[in-house]
């Protein structure tokens, strides 16, 4: 039981963020809001209840009295070994005479739609929801396809099929849409069948980038977008050659946990314009710093080059052909290239897109059609720390509270997306953080040392804090998203 005092009264609940067990008395208080220190979940100290992602649960809160000078806390045993689950009271009955007769129809099988789904219920809706997805899975966790990359699917589920039927979620796997008559209401689907719906919400993700040369349709080139097939580039990486296409914290992230016969034959290859992408993100040191850990570890980097050809021998990959001229043996090759959001099944519809195919949505989440939100990494949506500029933000922290800001609108509470994006992963046994939006930072602040690994990095844009991010120092990142959460601004001698 973590025990907390906010000024003169005591607050109990639960000592682990249910998350992924983070101890919360390292974490941030400020009022009634405490952050997790690891991943920045917020919860409400007096009631438990989640007031920032990426945590799907409560946490338990128990009975606390003051007598004598003493403090005592009363409790349940079964409840100190077992996280509080969501709440699903109904919170508000003004309206569900009117709304209890919608189909919510949620086009998606990730956060989003989930979180999406429950707050629906939490919040006292009663009519049908339904969840479509071409995934063959409920939805899981998908951080954990680099970083852990030999678990089954049903280890890394987010919620359980019986816990969605037990809610009235009904949840419709290899269900893929192929179109939506926006006039009729109506969402057709792969199979020929179709769904009318009330209210739509479109939470479809995004897909990994393919590659565009001779022999891309070759054997044994992957992506990490299902448990199956992450799984599957492990085993079949062992004591291999492989080559891993792009250079993001994934791809880095994925090539430290690889076996060490394939990391000793190792090479990266870099597509054009990512040599650029990565130092506008978090900056030059960040670039160097992750290259010489994995370069320490015997992975091979082949930057500021392309991929131009795969060659191979009965049917699968044995060569990849980089421009500069240089043949890296290849028996496995993972495409990490970037993502483009799941939206081509709109392609001559009415709804707003951007350039790249990202469905523009306001602060409700609500498109340019009446009825039809949409939520996750396949929207373009207003950041406030850009000044209300929008962007696409592929967290699945933004995505779930997407999910819960379009779930309050569907039901009329005219609720404004507030949120701070939060990012984490893990490098050879290193956490990685970053919190807020650094676009167009113009000067950084750097407190630590890059060299002894162990630091804190601040993006100053326009004399203010606009995000931090941190080696090994998660407790700092999670109390500058708190600030930054409260709208507070930190100038850039407070920072030094």
């Amino acid at each position: 039981v973590l025990l907390v005092r906010n000024r003169k009264e005591f607050r109990a609940l639960g000592s682990k963020c249910p998350h992924y067990g983070a101890p919360l008395s390292k974490g941030v208080l400020r009022g009634e809001r405490l952050r997790c220190p690891w991943h920045g979940a917020c919860f409400n100290i007096r009631t438990g209840d989640i007031e920032e992602y990426p945590a799907l649960d409560c946490v338990p809160c128990f009975k606390v009295s003051v007598e004598g000078g003493k403090v005592f806390i009363t409790a349940k045993k079964k409840v100190l070994t077992s996280p509080a689950v969501a709440d699903l009271r109904v919170k508000d009955t003004s309206r569900r005479c009117l709304l209890n007769r919608s189909t919510m129809l949620l086009l998606g099988g990730g956060v989003a739609a989930l979180v999406c789904a429950e707050t629906l219920r939490q919040e006292g809706f009663t009519g049908r929801i339904i969840m479509a997805t071409k995934e063959k899975h409920v939805p899981y966790d998908k951080s954990k396809l680099s970083k852990e990359m030999n678990l089954k699917a049903e280890d890394i589920y987010l919620r359980k099929p019986e816990f969605l039927k037990a809610r009235g979620i009904e949840f419709w796997t290899e269900k893929e849409a192929v179109s939506v008559d926006f006039q009729e209401h109506r969402v057709h689907f792969m199979d020929g069948s179709s769904q009318k719906y009330q209210q739509l919400l479109i939470a479809t993700g995004s897909h990994s980038g393919s590659l565009k040369v001779p022999g891309a349709d070759l054997q044994n080139i992957h992506t990490l977008q299902t448990p199956e097939e992450s799984s599957k580039v492990l085993e079949l990486a062992a004591g291999r050659n492989l080559v891993i296409v792009g250079a993001s914290f994934i791809e880095k992230s994925q090539a430290c946990r690889l076996p060490a016969p394939a990391r000793d034959t190792n090479g990266i290859s870099l597509q054009p314009g990512a040599a650029a992408e990565l130092p506008a993100c978090l900056g030059f040191g960040w670039l160097q710093l992750p290259l010489q850990m994995l370069q320490n570890k015997g992975v091979k980097f082949h930057m500021k080059t392309e991929l131009c050809e795969l060659k191979g021998k009965d049917g699968k990959v044995t060569e990849a052909v980089l421009a500069n001229g240089e043949k890296l043996p290849a028996d496995v090759v993972v495409v990490g290239i970037g993502s483009s959001p799941n939206s081509a099944f709109l392609k001559g519809t009415s709804i707003a897109r951007d350039d790249k195919g990202a469905i523009l949505v306001d602060l409700h989440m609500q498109t340019n059609i009446p009825n039809v939100l949409a939520a996750g990494d396949v929207v373009t949506f207003p950041v406030a720390l850009l000044g209300g500029d929008s962007s696409s933000i592929h967290h699945q922290q933004v995505a779930e509270a997407h999910g819960h800001c379009a779930a309050l609108n569907m039901l009329r509470r005219g609720e404004q997306l507030h949120t701070v994006p939060y990012f984490w992963t893990t490098l050879l046994g290193k956490s990685i953080r970053y919190a807020g939006c650094g676009k167009g930072y113009t000067d950084t602040v750097v407190k630590g040392s890059l060299e002894q690994q162990k630091f804190l990095i601040f993006y100053i844009r326009d004399g203010h804090v606009t995000a931090a991010a941190s080696l090994n120092c998660d407790p700092m990142v999670s109390l500058i998203a708190e600030v930054l959460y409260l709208g507070k601004q930190i100038s850039k001698e407070e920072a030094e």
